[in-house]
């Protein structure tokens, strides 16, 4: 059961966004999908409770008797949406568990910073060797310095940059109904199906 945790200890990057995004496109191919959110603004939480029933099923946690959380039975896909400030014990954990993990950045000198040291501490972890780390630009307007300044950011990194997605409302209209790209006619968002692809080949492989 591959788990893919979206991360970074920087707020308002867009975990969430991602977090839902995959989780939909994996329920839309026919897997049973659980996605998890252990961040406290519980964004992705309320992504599931606007979800239409009548959509590929995207599951939350199973709470048991004893108040443990566990993927639901037959679950084959596990998507966590992690909180802001991801470090110590917290980190640890999630690096046990992970198979991907997937660093949204946006072009923001703060972000930039923010971020680098923890890409650093997940590319010298102990399990770094067994989990898949990639890096995804986000939110990122075209032909500015702020993205230029970005792209060169990544370039230098040893963990690969997956893709770079676009600044645009149709995330945020498809999050207000707890909707993913691959819940509405191609047409209407085949840019961001296109910038997607690298993701998902990524998260295949």
């Amino acid at each position: 059961m591959p788990v893919i945790v979206v991360a970074n200890p920087k707020g308002g990057v867009g975990k969430s966004t991602l977090s839902s995004n995959i989780a939909g496109y994996f329920a839309r191919q026919g897997h049973k999908v659980m996605l998890g959110d252990i961040d406290r603004q519980q964004s992705s939480r309320l992504w599931l409770q606007l979800r239409p029933d009548t959509l590929p099923a995207v599951q939350s946690w199973d709470l048991d008797r004893d108040d443990i959380v566990r993927p639901p039975k037959g679950t084959t896909h596990v998507v966590l949406d992690t909180p802001a400030g991801l470090h110590g014990k917290r980190l640890q954990a999630v690096m046990k568990l992970a198979d991907h993990i997937i660093v949204p950045l946006q072009a923001s000198v703060f972000d930039i910073y923010a971020t680098q040291d923890f890409l650093t501490d997940l590319h010298r972890h102990k399990r770094s060797e067994k989990v898949k780390l990639g890096v995804v630009a986000n939110r990122v307007k075209d032909h500015t310095k702020a993205a230029e300044h970005l792209q060169a950011f990544l370039r230098s990194l040893e963990i690969p940059w997956l893709a770079q997605l676009r600044d645009t409302q149709n995330y945020t209209h498809l999050a207000a109904h707890g909707l993913s790209l691959w819940d509405v006619p191609p047409h209407k968002v085949d840019k961001d199906l296109a910038q997607w692809r690298p993701i998902l080949d990524w998260l295949a492989r």
